[in-house]
């Protein structure tokens, strides 16, 4: 029986590396929403401790997982997986107009505020409908 221990392959402290990052890019961007992990848990329907296995990175997170987490937290799955977004991407080669800009600032806040925010805008253009 061969006992002899081998080193972690590179791909191994890569994947230890990028779930790591993910766990921590989860956790901030919950904490800036003000979602506690036991709120964002029920809803993935996943136990509080998963998550926070998710957060710390000991457990890597499937990739199923991550479209209803971008969702929840309000982020692109691009920005989970800490690549630029869509939008990042189209600003380099050129601005933005500034009502997309104010649509990405919008979608980044809370579902409450959203709704807020979406009802000013349907009152001032129903004013405008007259």
């Amino acid at each position: 029986m061969d006992t002899t221990t081998h080193p972690p392959l590179a791909v191994n402290i890569k994947g230890e590396s990028l779930f790591k990052e993910l766990g921590t890019r989860i956790a901030l961007t919950r904490k800036e929403r003000n979602i506690t992990q036991v709120q964002l848990a029920s809803t993935l329907g996943i136990a509080q401790q998963t998550l926070a296995h998710y957060e710390g990175g000991r457990l890597r997170l499937p990739a199923s997982l991550l479209p209803a987490l971008a969702r929840e937290l309000q982020l692109p799955v691009e920005s989970l997986l800490g690549q630029p977004s869509a939008a990042k991407t189209r600003a380099k080669r050129g601005p933005l107009p500034a009502l997309a800009r104010y649509m990405e600032r919008i979608s980044a806040l809370p579902e409450t505020q959203q709704k807020f925010v979406m009802q000013m805008i349907e009152t001032v253009l129903a004013q405008q409908g007259r």
